[in-house]
């Protein structure tokens, strides 16, 4: 029986094979799924020479013709919904239902930038503000940045992707993508739908390839931004090689919630369980750290525990299963080492602690410190710690007291516990009676401190891949 041949790369409008090829497996069976070639040293140099002719075609275009483009992919995605939904479900171990999800969003995602693409802003000031400018009449427009690498992780495999394409075509702004190397099957099969599309066909570059020809492209002066996503350490050490270009980061975090006394605990509880679980935790926003006022914290905690113990596990090839497998096992190994440490440390567990293969149990921890990593660092797994305080000002300072900055939670009816945690957390957002979980595709997301620079959601990545340009004329005297 002859091997699936190697699936090529999206180069110049042309689907590209190369002898240099690499494995994609399932993260739950480990079975083989693919081969995908892999970009050399001389793809790259064509996919830069590439850029100039690529950036003045797609600046070029008109807004209708991008948006006709935009919602033609998002279009061409809902008719192979299922074949793009099973794709990511096998490469990334993504329970199919929250697969069946993710393809909805990234649907949703182009069609929002369709419409985006059709009102970037411009505005007219009003000269004569000051003596002397009476004569004086001054527009400003937005302009596409030029050309933008984008570097996608393997969690979100279409709708991460989408947000770096999907902007970047709104501007007119041509992209060079690398997928994440576990998950580029998803990828490969959005470029098939971005060459149906009427757009300059080297508008979209696809290539998968090594970390240290990521890196050449992210020194290389072609590229007018560089927009990441992914760990913290790597993010941050690629910003020191972009030089001059503009960098927009989208980096880990540790999520934090706290449950104040007057919280519909019945509500919170199922929001929580679901944010720190789904996915097997595997999103920068998922429910890490829980923090329980004291008169509420053993009801909070034992109803928490028993939701989280009927949680389906294992093969995300099932309708059922929540929590799946993690990316690999060497992930895995990694989670169940930091829970050991924290129970070495004094942490108990509640439920969960142990790993099978690449799947680990959802865990439930208590009686944690500040310095445990399962407090203080990206667990990127099915664990949540539970903590109980007195004061919200108190729950305040532990939350803040992060390397992170994403996204935080505040369950409560109180007004002014509300918009005092609004002004307190050091996060990009505050969401009340809800998870930090939660995220829509228009809203401006991003973090502060290690979680990031700039903001992603449609509209606000049009406007950090766009260049405001005066235009001031004079009139004849």
């Amino acid at each position: 029986m002859t091997a699936p041949q190697a699936k090529p790369f999206l180069l110049n409008g042309q689907w590209v094979n190369s002898s240099s090829v690499e494995p994609v497996l399932c993260p739950y069976s480990g079975d083989l799924l693919a081969t995908v070639c892999q970009a050399g040293s001389q793809h790259i140099d064509l996919a830069l020479e590439s850029m100039k002719e690529a950036r003045a075609k797609l600046a070029a275009s008109p807004a209708h013709v991008r948006a006709k483009a935009l919602s033609h992919i998002a279009n061409g995605i809902s008719t192979r919904h299922e074949e793009f939904s099973t794709t990511l479900s096998q490469e990334a171990g993504k329970p199919l239902t929250d697969a069946r999800r993710e393809i909805d969003r990234g649907i949703q995602t182009f069609r929002l930038a369709a419409e985006e693409s059709t009102r970037i802003p411009g505005e007219t000031i009003p000269m004569d503000l000051t003596p002397g400018g009476e004569a004086y009449t001054a527009t400003v427009q937005r302009f596409p940045l030029g050309p933008v690498l984008g570097i996608t992780p393997f969690n979100f495999p279409l709708n991460l992707v989408a947000h770096k394409v999907a902007p970047c075509l709104a501007a007119g702004n041509p992209l060079v993508l690398k997928p994440a190397p576990q998950t580029p099957l998803t990828a490969l099969l959005l470029g098939e739908v971005f060459l149906t599309t009427d757009l300059p066909p080297n508008a979209l570059t696809i290539l998968p390839c090594s970390n240290a020809l990521a890196e050449r492209m992210v020194e290389h002066p072609v590229f007018q931004a560089l927009s990441f996503t992914g760990s913290m350490n790597v993010g941050w050490m690629l910003k020191g090689k972009a030089g001059h270009k503009r960098v927009l980061l989208e980096l880990g975090g540790n999520a934090g919630v706290i449950i104040e006394p007057d919280a519909n605990l019945e509500i919170a509880i199922a929001r929580c369980v679901a944010g720190g679980f789904g996915y097997a935790g595997q999103t920068c926003i998922s429910v890490q750290r829980i923090y329980v006022h004291q008169s509420q914290y053993d009801r909070f905690l034992q109803s928490f525990v028993d939701k989280v113990q009927t949680l389906p596990t294992g093969d995300p090839a099932l309708e059922t299963t929540v929590v799946g497998p993690l990316i690999n096992n060497q992930a895995a190994i990694r989670v169940e080492t930091w829970i050991q440490e924290a129970v070495s440390q004094g942490a108990k567990i509640h439920t969960g602690g142990h790993r099978h293969g690449s799947v680990m149990e959802a865990t439930v921890l208590t009686d944690v410190h500040q310095n445990m990593k399962v407090c203080c660092e990206e667990v990127f797994g099915p664990v949540v710690t539970i903590s109980p305080y007195t004061k919200l000002q108190d729950a305040l300072q532990l939350m803040n007291d992060s390397p992170f900055g994403l996204q935080a939670g505040i369950f409560t009816k109180n007004i002014d516990a509300m918009y005092h945690a609004y002004a307190s957390l050091e996060v990009g957002a505050v969401l009340v009676n809800e998870i930090p979980t939660f995220r829509a595709d228009h809203m401006p997301y991003g973090g502060i401190k290690h979680s990031g620079l700039g903001r992603e959601g449609v509209r606000y990545t049009i406007q950090e891949l766009t260049e405001p340009k005066l235009l001031i004329v004079k009139s004849p005297s």
